[in-house]
């Protein structure tokens, strides 16, 4: 699996992680919409040219926060997540505007035994996205449960 095992994260272990995204127009407005998300900012152009300090449509929010944990799993999670448990401290720090790329850094904040679970262990990392030009659009912390290597019988 290419994500880590609890074993393998360290307190303070930072991964700036390979692959950016360009978000599109298509990608807001098709988020928006499954999302019920009627916020002119993000759906008119019209309003935002006319009302908008930025002039333009800002990319939705929880869109980035997803796309932000999306290009994590390849180095971080994936197989090897039991569950997500939650999100804390989340700040939209710039707007995102459709042509961004988008680029993903998480450090590992806290690392702790589970107690539900002895097969796992529980890892909350903080998450920061940045635009094509470094800036920082959005942070935040993500707390998830995750597999421990099974012991080998016998070995």
């Amino acid at each position: 699996m290419p994500g880590k095992y609890f074993e393998d994260l360290r307190l303070g272990m930072k991964i700036r992680h390979i692959n950016g995204r360009t978000v599109t127009e298509m990608d807001n407005v098709l988020f928006s919409s499954l999302t019920m998300n009627t916020q002119p900012l993000h759906v008119n152009r019209d309003f935002c040219r006319k009302n908008s300090r930025f002039g333009r449509r800002l990319v939705n929010g929880v869109f980035i926060l997803g796309l932000i944990v999306g290009i994590s799993v390849p180095e971080m999670t994936e197989g090897t997540i039991v569950a997500n448990l939650g999100y804390d401290k989340v700040r939209h720090l710039k707007p995102v505007f459709h042509g961004d790329t988008i680029y993903a850094e998480t450090e590992v904040v806290s690392l702790r035994d589970s107690s539900s679970n002895p097969e796992a262990g529980i890892a909350t990392f903080r998450h920061l996205g940045l635009n094509q030009e470094g800036t920082e659009v959005i942070s935040f912390e993500r707390t998830v449960m995750v597999m421990k290597r099974k012991e080998v019988k016998g070995a």
